[in-house]
């Protein structure tokens, strides 16, 4: 059976080879360090745990959910928006439940592309962008992200005539796979961009609680003018360790969070209702265990930028996120550069150009590996062979 022409379309998955190399080297009996997964190493908190049994159990929970969430969970994130950044939410229309953000980042591209439309994307980005966009029959123009303008698009660059028929722009602050940040300015620009262009502006925020040194990120929904143009997706993924629970939110434009719950009701059945409860817990509780966790990615991000200085490299710390982006050495293609690093150390680093053509001559580090076997990768790196050092980028 042949598949669609729209599934023909989706990007290859880059990583395959690599994967099936890291694969065969655990058979040989090497000992993998993998530095390109940014999944949280750390456990989920203890009292959300207890709070998904607690519900688990109930038998009330174990019903068909709603497709826009409890109205415990939509207060709760409401609740969360006001206390954390001073935005009001209405939690009826403004605020709906999804199973995890990718989800709905997905989804979205369905409820407002049609086959031939077009999609602003950045590049280097999470690749759900362009594949929910290809997959809805649409047409991705790439933003470039590039060190100069401090991988912020330049939406002055959009081509007059692609802005004008754009219906979506994505975008995702602190960013994966950059670690860069959005300054308030940025994100007011981008209100009016959408405003004069009539264009939805979708904001990923899964990294928005990840902050450094005092830095709190923006949220989109901070903007004056924002709920007027576009959406924010969050979830508690990496701010409560949950990737596994699949549990997020969408907030902002009524019509918006309207149209995409409505097609959630096509395709899925909601949230676990135990998890919503859970997800609640780790929203309204004292937020000690994650002020924990940023002080343990804190050390290990200085870990990591200390070793690749001190190996030649000229890197600020990021301020958020929970990666370390850095040019190859010597402007060496970032497959090559991430196969032979493993085949030398069993250090996998994440190239690049999985992320877009504009992560080419680029890697990832992930900082959610345990510190001790981060250290470990670290002094493996100082013995690779490669000559170090940054490229001219």
């Amino acid at each position: 059976m042949q598949t669609s022409r729209r599934f023909d379309n989706l990007a290859p998955y880059l990583f395959a080879q690599l994967e099936e190399k890291i694969e065969s080297a655990k058979k040989e009996g090497v000992d993998v360090i993998n530095l390109g997964i940014g999944d949280p190493d750390r456990p989920t908190p203890e009292h959300i745990v207890a709070e998904l049994c607690r519900q688990a159990a109930n038998p009330d929970t174990h019903q068909y959910p709603s497709s826009k969430g409890m109205e415990t969970f939509r207060d709760t994130v409401a609740q969360w928006y006001r206390s954390r950044y001073g935005v009001e939410l209405n939690a009826a229309d403004e605020v709906a439940s999804l199973i995890g953000s990718k989800e709905g980042i997905a989804h979205l591209a369905f409820c407002y592309i049609d086959p031939g439309d077009t999609a602003l994307v950045p590049d280097p980005g999470y690749p759900v962008y362009q594949g929910g966009v290809t997959l809805a029959g649409g047409e991705p123009h790439f933003m470039p992200l590039r060190a100069e303008n401090g991988f912020l698009p330049v939406l002055e660059d959009v081509p007059e005539e692609v802005a004008r028929r754009a219906k979506l722009m994505f975008l995702n602050y602190p960013n994966n796979p950059t670690g860069a940040i959005a300054h308030r300015q940025f994100f007011a620009d981008v209100v009016e961009f959408a405003r004069q262009y009539d264009i939805l502006v979708a904001h990923d925020a899964a990294y928005v609680e990840v902050g450094f040194d005092d830095y709190q990120p923006l949220s989109f929904m901070q903007i004056p003018g924002s709920k007027d143009v576009g959406i924010e997706f969050g979830s508690v993924s990496k701010s409560h360790n949950m990737t596994g629970w699949r549990i997020g939110w969408v907030v902002g434009r009524r019509d918006v969070v309207t149209a995409l719950v409505t097609f959630k009701s096509n395709v899925d059945s909601g949230a676990f209702e135990a998890v919503q409860h859970a997800a609640v817990r780790g929203l309204s509780a004292p937020q000690d265990a994650l002020e924990e966790q940023l002080q343990i990615y804190r050390e290990r991000r200085d870990l990591v930028i200390t070793t690749l200085n001190d190996m030649g490299w000229d890197l600020e710390a990021p301020k958020a996120s929970i990666y370390v982006w850095a040019p190859t050495p010597n402007d060496m293609d970032a497959i090559a550069f991430a196969e032979t690093v493993f085949s030398e150390t069993g250090v996998v680093l994440t190239p690049g150009v999985g992320y877009g053509s504009e992560g080419e001559r680029y890697f990832r580090i992930s900082l959610t590996v345990d510190s001790v076997r981060l250290q470990e990768a670290m002094e493996r790196l100082r013995h690779c062979s490669i000559r170090f050092g940054p490229a001219n980028h």
